[in-house]
């Protein structure tokens, strides 16, 4: 009997920390459950006490809770990590091949509505505003995204950007 009486008590400790800590008055789903628990073991009928089963089966549906709960919160922060490392990713990506445009030849639009205005030159310089990658051609910048074909200077070939 006071293994049960000194696990209600650390149990009710633990609600108590948890509410003060919390710094809001809301309960969370888990102090709610122990709460509820915890009232049913103090307000129990002393002629016909909560069965063993009962109270084990109460045991094992808080652990679960309290598993879930913890999975849950390393499962956001590692979407979080996971986010962030593809923000990077996708970054790093866009640097690399606005850089590596660099010293190549390329055929620029330079009016998206009408794609037959092209301007073909040397890519002598590389920047980036607002996080989009541009390229300087024939003494004026031009966004990646209106590069054609690139080719390596003097060569005939090109290579089509989709």
């Amino acid at each position: 009997m006071s293994t049960i009486s000194q696990t209600v008590t650390a149990m009710q400790n633990e609600t108590a920390y948890n509410k003060v800590n919390s710094g809001n008055t809301t309960m969370s789903d888990k102090d709610m459950f122990l709460s509820l628990m915890l009232q049913q073991m103090q307000n129990q009928d002393p002629t016909e006490p909560v069965d063993n089963q009962q109270w084990l089966s109460q045991l094992a549906q808080y652990s679960s809770l309290e598993q879930m709960t913890q999975m849950n919160e390393g499962l956001t922060s590692l979407s979080s990590a996971l986010q962030a490392l593809s923000d990077n990713v996708s970054q790093n990506s866009g640097i690399s091949q606005t850089l590596s445009l660099i010293g190549k030849e390329v055929d620029i639009v330079t009016n998206p509505e009408n794609p037959d205005e092209v301007i073909t030159g040397i890519v002598t310089e590389a920047t980036f505003t607002d996080g989009e990658g541009q390229v300087k051609v024939n003494g004026k910048y031009y966004s990646i995204g209106y590069v054609q074909n690139v080719r390596t200077a003097g060569t005939e070939g090109s290579e089509e950007i989709q």
